[in-house]
C-alpha cells in the first residue's frame, strides 16, 4: 500500500470520527432541547401564572417584531372598533337593503350591513319600520356619520346634539353624536317622540326636521316617503333603480342639511 493510499484511509478514517462525533452531540443537544421543553410545559402546567406569564413574553416578542416589520403598531381591538359586518351574514332582506344603498349612496356595503342591522334592532324597539329610519338616514345625511349642517344638526340622522344633549348622556356625551350606531339610536328615538306627538309619520318627520309649525317643509317628508316606499321594494325583492324615472341624478340625490333652515326650530321644541 503506498503512502497516500495510507493517507486516504487515515483522513477518511477522521472523517467518520467527525461525523460520528457531531451526530452524537446533536443528538444529545436535541435530546436536552426536548428534555427542557417538556420540563418546562410540565411546570406550565402545574403553574398557571408561570402559563400566563410566558404567553404574556410571547405575545409581547411576537407584537414586536410584527412592528418592525410594518412599521405600524400592533391594535387587534382596531376590527371590534368598526361599525361594519359582512352582508353575506345578514338576512336576504336586509342584505338586499344594504346592497341598494350602497350603491345609491356609494357607501361600501360593510358599514352598510351594520347600520341596517342597528335600523332593524332600534326600529323594532321603537315601533317605527326599519326601512322608515333608513330612509330618514338617507335623506339626512346621504350616510355620511361626519355631516354637520349650519344650524348644528350632526351625524347619520342630523340629530340637534344641543337639544338632546340629555338623550346621548347615557353613551358617554354629546361626542358620542359622531358614533354611527349612537346616533342612530338617538335619532331612532327622537322620530319615535316626533311620531307619538304628531299622531303620523307624516306629521312625525315634519316634526322632525322642525318644520311642525310651518306650512311647508321644503319637501322633506316628501323625500323621505319616496325613499321609503323605494326601500320597502327593494326588501319585497324587486329591481328598483337607484333613482326614480325622469328625475335627473342631482334632483335625486339626499337632501342636504343646509337646505333644512327650519331643523333651528328643533332648539325650542319641547
Amino acid at each position: 500500500m503506498t503512502t497516500f493510499e495510507n493517507m486516504g484511509l487515515s483522513l477518511q478514517g477522521l472523517g467518520s470520527g467527525i461525523a460520528r462525533a457531531f451526530f452524537q452531540v446533536t443528538h444529545n443537544s436535541f435530546a436536552l432541547l426536548g428534555l427542557a421543553v417538556a420540563c418546562a410545559a410540565i411546570a406550565m402546567g402545574a403553574r398557571p401564572d408561570l402559563r400566563q406569564v410566558g404567553e404574556n413574553e410571547l405575545s409581547s416578542w411576537l407584537q414586536t417584531r410584527q412592528v418592525e416589520v410594518t412599521g405600524m403598531k400592533v391594535d387587534a381591538d382596531a376590527v371590534d372598533r368598526a361599525t361594519a359586518a359582512n352582508p353575506k351574514d345578514l338576512p336576504k332582506q336586509q342584505a338586499a337593503l344594504a346592497y341598494w344603498l350602497g350603491k345609491k349612496y356609494h357607501i361600501a356595503p360593510e358599514p352598510l350591513s351594520a347600520l341596517v342591522v342597528e335600523a332593524y334592532e332600534a326600529g323594532t324597539r321603537a315601533k317605527l319600520d326599519p326601512m322608515l329610519v333608513l330612509a330618514v338616514m338617507a335623506i339626512e345625511s346621504g350616510f355620511n356619520p361626519f355631516a354637520q349642517s349650519p344650524v348644528g344638526a350632526q351625524g347619520l340622522m342630523q340629530v340637534m346634539t344641543t337639544a338632546h344633549s340629555d338623550k346621548f348622556e347615557n353613551f358617554g356625551g354629546k361626542l358620542a353624536t359622531f358614533d354611527p350606531v349612537t346616533n342612530l339610536r338617538v335619532g331612532v328615538k327622537v322620530l319615535q317622540d316626533c311620531v307619538a306627538r304628531a299622531g303620523s309619520v307624516e306629521g312625525g318627520l315634519r316634526a322632525y326636521v322642525g318644520a311642525a309649525n310651518n306650512e311647508g317643509d321644503d319637501g322633506y317628508s316628501a323625500k323621505v316617503l319616496a325613499e321609503y316606499g323605494r326601500l320597502q321594494q327593494v326588501a319585497a325583492g324587486r329591481l328598483v333603480p337607484l333613482s326614480a324615472p325622469g328625475v335627473s341624478p342631482s334632483a335625486a340625490a339626499p337632501l342636504k342639511p343646509a337646505l333644512v333652515p327650519e331643523r333651528v326650530a328643533l332648539l325650542t321644541m319641547p
